[in-house]
């Protein structure tokens, strides 16, 4: 959650499925879970496929925010925080350290510029947040690297930074 009043960043393929590649109008319903067992319906703002990103928005007021940090001043080996719903284990929380800044080629999305990160993330894991010591959210947990299919120590986060640009545009233009 990234504003009091219902701001919600996400993964698209969190909100579109694995392909990502459908209109608004075909996505499905989106309930949200909040950390006090409320469950409410989210508005899908817009999605970017290109990064890899999808805003919603509830309709609630005076919610718990997560502060954006600056991407930019990450340090590889700072430590992070990387929190999810892996196999629906809801708000895990994992530690590990930043591996590598700017990774490309990754062959994710179409727009790559990852946070690296050891901090397990694991199938469930994909829109949560990668926070730094500072409670700041850093990144957007989005994939790992795995010929298991589960956590080999190399997970991908997309930087706040950029999702803070992401979510500028989708506010003002939607899809």
């Amino acid at each position: 959650i990234i504003s009091e009043d219902g701001y919600i960043i996400t993964n698209n393929h969190v909100v579109a499925g694995e392909s990502g590649r459908i209109s608004l109008r075909q996505l499905p319903a989106i309930n949200v879970a909040l950390e006090d067992k409320r469950e409410m319906k989210a508005d899908i703002v817009g999605v970017d496929p290109a990064t890899d990103l999808a805003l919603l928005k509830i309709n609630a007021r005076d919610l718990r925010v997560m502060p954006l940090g600056d991407s930019s001043k990450l340090k590889v080996a700072e430590w992070v925080l990387a929190i999810g719903n892996p196999f629906r284990l809801n708000e895990t929380v994992t530690l590990g350290i930043v591996s590598a800044i700017g990774r490309k080629n990754v062959g994710i999305s179409e727009y790559e510029d990852f946070i690296q990160t050891d901090a397990a993330i694991n199938p469930g894991n994909s829109g949560g947040a990668l926070v730094n010591s500072r409670g700041e959210l850093i990144g957007i947990n989005t994939a790992i690297f795995s010929q298991s299919g589960g956590y080999q120590g190399i997970g991908f986060a997309v930087p706040s930074n950029l999702a803070r640009r992401v979510v500028d545009e989708l506010q003002k233009y939607g899809e």
